[in-house]
């Protein structure tokens, strides 16, 4: 009965926590503006089936995808058994779901399996990151504790999974010697390979199960608050992510409902403007210009870096970095939210700081080709350009702020109509030359 109570009191708080966590993500994503993104929900199901769930912009690199794909499922899967572990804490039971027979075998024989393939994956994970250390993995970004992160996720997940293959050859053991309580049931093809090193003596074999048994639930639990520290919330938010991304082409920008009015105004004296709602300013200068989607993928990003790895600037050596972009947007997000819920009444006072300039430097913005190639290597179709355009927007619409060249190109716009230049008259001039 101590143990039931001390297990509930521990879920409930864990969930308390969870949810409370939740909220603030909610809350900090809803400093953005409003943008409708419910149109179209049949494409919407399919991109969020096959890029969240298949996975299938990870399979352009098959290695790391097939690794990614067997730690995905086989921890979202073994988590299943997460409600029979909550019933028997509850309750005083001992798996409760036994009495399904051979379909409970056959559950307990997949999960294992289905561990075993996170453990490799893990181990090669991590191999990866720090034995071999590949490019991506770095950079002025990724300081010590984005790298910590990672690695703290994957030998946890390493740990987790041990423990639940060493429950259950305990268990498997304590079934064959007959120890009261543990009734033959289940199918154990992994962990029963750990049985000749595990002790003959019933009572240390009981110890061992209990505390693995309470290794895996605790460490779940704080695994499902930790997540809203860590950049794993894309376990979670990579579904909605992806189901409101953009449908439009690629390479379409938006236009300005309120600039786009005047425009078509001065063209036609007769046009009746559209409604439109009208901008406290032009582009972004910080997050709360952003729309509620560009914080929500803030929050997506994974720091995988494979939008860096193919960006053009960054790869000649420029400072920009999409994945910086990315996680200055969400640096940036979590301290204006945690200044509103500390302020008196949940106001939002100026802090003095902005994303542009304390966060994310001019040089980088100007220094994006906005060739999309960030976008679309994203794995979970998250957009930093969008972001980049509206800090350009801000510069160059509400600042008057833009590199030399293209106030020139502009000035050339303006009085020739043409990006040239020459005069509309002189444009043929190189016909008569030729």
């Amino acid at each position: 009965m101590i143990g039931q109570l001390i297990f509930g009191v521990l879920f409930i708080g864990a969930m308390a926590l969870a949810i409370y966590n939740a909220r603030n993500i909610f809350r900090n994503i809803q400093l953005g503006q409003d943008e409708r993104r419910t149109d179209q929900p049949a494409k919407r199901w399919k991109a969020m089936l096959l890029v969240a769930f298949g996975q299938k912009k990870m399979f352009k690199r098959p290695f790391p995808a097939l690794l990614h794909l067997f730690v995905y499922l086989g921890f979202c899967i073994i988590n299943i058994e997460m409600l029979e572990i909550i019933i028997d804490g509850l309750f005083g039971t001992h798996r409760v779901f036994s009495r399904l027979g051979g379909f409970y075998a056959f559950l307990i024989g997949a999960f294992e399996w289905l561990a075993l393939s996170v453990l490799i994956g893990c181990v090669l994970f991590l191999t990866r990151r720090n034995i071999s250390r590949l490019k991506r993995f770095f950079g002025i970004e990724m300081t010590p504790w984005p790298r910590t992160d990672a690695n703290l996720i994957l030998i946890a997940e390493i740990a987790l999974m041990a423990a639940f293959l060493t429950m259950n050859a305990a268990d498997y053991k304590l079934q064959l010697l007959g120890a009261p309580n543990y009734v033959r049931a289940g199918a154990f093809p992994v962990s029963g390979w750990l049985l000749p090193l595990l002790p003959d003596t019933i009572p240390t074999l009981v110890g061992i199960e209990r505390f693995c048994w309470w290794f895996h639930i605790i460490g779940v639990l704080i695994f499902l608050n930790y997540l809203p520290y860590s950049k794993h919330l894309h376990i979670l938010l990579a579904f909605p992510n992806t189901y409101f991304s953009n449908l439009n082409p690629k390479g379409r920008f938006s236009n300005m409902g309120s600039v786009t009015n005047e425009v078509k105004a001065m063209l036609d004296p007769s046009y009746t403007p559209e409604a439109a709602a009208t901008p406290l300013h032009f582009g972004a200068k910080d997050i709360q210009d952003l729309t509620w989607k560009n914080l929500l993928e803030a929050y997506t990003c994974t720091e995988c870096g494979r939008c860096t790895a193919v960006c053009p600037a960054n790869m000649t050596g420029k400072l920009l970095s999409p994945r910086k972009i990315m996680m200055d947007t969400r640096d940036r997000m979590v301290e204006v939210g945690n200044n509103i819920r500390k302020s008196k009444n949940n106001e939002q006072k100026d802090d003095g700081k902005s994303l542009l300039d304390d966060y994310i430097t001019r040089e980088e913005i100007w220094a994006c080709t906005t060739c999309n190639a960030c976008v679309e290597a994203c794995p979970v179709n998250i957009n930093p350009l969008e972001i980049i355009m509206e800090l350009r927007r801000y510069m160059v619409m509400e600042e008057s702020q833009a590199p030399a060249s293209l106030n020139t190109m502009f000035g050339n716009v303006e009085n020739n109509g043409a990006p040239w230049k020459y005069a509309q008259a002189d444009r043929a001039n190189w016909v008569k030359g030729s």
